[in-house]
């Protein structure tokens, strides 16, 4: 693909984004029945709230705009792509601004000209749209989980813990640690993880969601 960009003289001129939209459905995050593998993060598919659930590598292209071997592990999400693309080509006012966007426009920080992305937190919802996990910085809170891996998980009713779990991702990527039965460190994410969630639901009760089959979207007035 990118030998075709090249060959069509529209290199310079084109955004390559390589991502994947949830990780492998291998089993507890190990080479699995598709083949794939989350090394060290627990957690497959899209069933549990784990890091192997969620978090896939990226990969930006835009020569001579982006820089050349840079890493980062700056927290981005998938529903940043929107707004940010719409950014770099210059077509924000494409944007709806009818309804909410959840995502952020980090176009500053792909372009070199900020040093983060402006995202500290992601949420992490279940197949049946409720939320199952908060993740701030590199701290995680997990709510809901499911017993087993992905692929019996399907089959499994949500666990809910008299308290939500908390690992620390920075040292514990494969989250086996709750800080609950370990160092009991977590007193203080309480504050950051409620904070998001109180505007997710603050969100949710000004603009609900849209219900499944509705064709003429009118926007929020």
């Amino acid at each position: 693909m990118l030998d075709g960009i090249k060959e069509a003289g529209v290199e310079d001129n084109t955004i390559v984004v390589l991502s994947s939209d949830n990780a492998t459905g291998g089993l507890s995050g190990g080479a699995g029945a598709n083949g794939g593998s989350n090394g060290p993060f627990r957690g497959d598919f899209f069933y549990t709230p784990f890091e192997g659930s969620m978090r896939v590598p990226a990969i930006v292209r835009w020569p001579g705009k982006f820089a050349k071997g840079q890493v980062t592990d700056q927290m981005f999400a998938a529903v940043d792509w929107m707004p940010t693309l719409a950014s770099l080509v210059g077509a924000s006012k494409l944007v709806p601004t009818d309804r909410p966007i959840d995502g952020k426009d980090i176009s500053e920080f792909l372009l070199g000209k900020s040093k983060t992305t402006g995202r500290e937190d992601y949420m992490f919802f279940g197949t049946d749209g409720e939320l199952m996990s908060v993740k701030w910085r590199n701290y995680k809170m997990i709510q809901r989980m499911t017993a087993g891996p992905a692929l019996e998980a399907i089959d499994q009713a949500y666990i809910v813990p008299q308290l939500p779990l908390f690992f620390d991702l920075s040292s514990d990527p494969h989250e086996d640690f709750n800080l609950w039965t370990t160092t009991l460190t977590m007193a203080w994410l309480f504050d950051p993880m409620l904070t998001a969630v109180g505007k997710y639901e603050e969100s949710v009760k000004k603009y609900p969601n849209i219900p499944a089959g509705v064709k003429d979207l009118k926007g929020y007035n």
